[in-house]
């Protein structure tokens, strides 16, 4: 039915895609929303710098 060599590139097809995911997942959840709260941040911090001088 499979061969090793049709299973060994079943299961590196299964781990980039299960590592593809799980990036996608961290960058959804941590590395945007910290990204822009960090800007906006610092977007609000110069506005007040701004209106003080």
């Amino acid at each position: 039915m499979f061969e090793f060599d049709q299973y060994l590139g079943f299961l590196a097809f299964l781990t980039i895609l299960t590592i593809g995911f799980w990036l996608f997942f961290v960058l959804l959840l941590f590395v945007i929303p910290y990204w822009v709260f960090g800007a906006l941040k610092e977007r609000i911090e110069e506005f007040i710098q701004d209106r003080k001088k």
